[in-house]
């Protein structure tokens, strides 16, 4: 028998896969880790608004992908938007704070030569994860098993017994998003007024003034 997946790891590299030689992932044993919201995580140390979404375009531009790329991922179900999918002609998809970042996280893990299939795997247990657990997690990888670590033991441990090649951490990555995402206009799932970026408001007011002095 082979050995068995520590607390931790996404079984990618093959251990218990089936006689088709597709895998099947192992689901973690450890248990959601929830806590307060680390500080300068986000502008106003408040998670994101779980109702406003971003279209499609302003999605790629801030997790640094191409649209061809968003497609196919919101396809085959890699990275759905989880406000708004598609819904026929002139329907545009919404994508929330978390599905951007798990896109961004997609991204960075493709940039390493990780399979889609295998990055599959890691997604799927990221999008069990809320945005405060997502930011007490790292992610490493030896190329081939995605291990998750949330503490500083468990770097550690994975560092010296040679399994991470790279790692990222989610925290990072959020508070990346959090500065890029302020740009970008955003659009409540509830039918509330859109969030306007600083820029649209700025412009707004240059226009309102333009229209005053004319």
């Amino acid at each position: 028998m082979g050995e068995q997946p520590r607390q931790g790891q996404l079984d990618l590299a093959g251990t218990g896969s089936d006689s088709d030689g597709r895998f099947e992932a192992d689901t973690l044993s450890g248990a959601p880790v929830s806590g307060p919201v680390q500080p300068g995580l986000f502008p106003d140390d408040s998670v994101p608004d779980e109702l406003v979404g971003y279209r499609g375009p302003s999605a790629c531009q801030i997790a640094g992908i191409t649209y061809r790329q968003l497609d196919y991922w919101a396809r085959t179900s890699l990275v759905v938007p989880s406000i708004r999918g598609a819904a026929g002609s002139g329907s545009q998809r919404l994508y929330s704070f978390k599905d951007i970042l798990v896109l961004k996280i997609v991204k960075r893990l493709l940039d390493t030569g990780i399979s889609l299939h295998n990055i599959r795997v890691a997604v799927d247990h990221l999008r069990q994860r809320g945005v405060q657990d997502l930011a007490n997690i790292t992610l490493f990888s030896d190329g081939t098993t995605v291990y998750e670590c949330t503490s500083a033991e468990e770097v550690v441990d994975l560092l010296q017994g040679g399994q991470g090649v790279f790692g990222i951490a989610v925290s990072g990555a959020m508070r990346e998003l959090s500065g890029a995402i302020a740009d970008f206009p955003g659009e409540r799932a509830d039918g509330g007024e859109s969030i306007a970026s600083p820029e649209d408001e700025l412009a707004s007011r240059r226009k309102s003034r333009d229209r005053k002095i004319g």
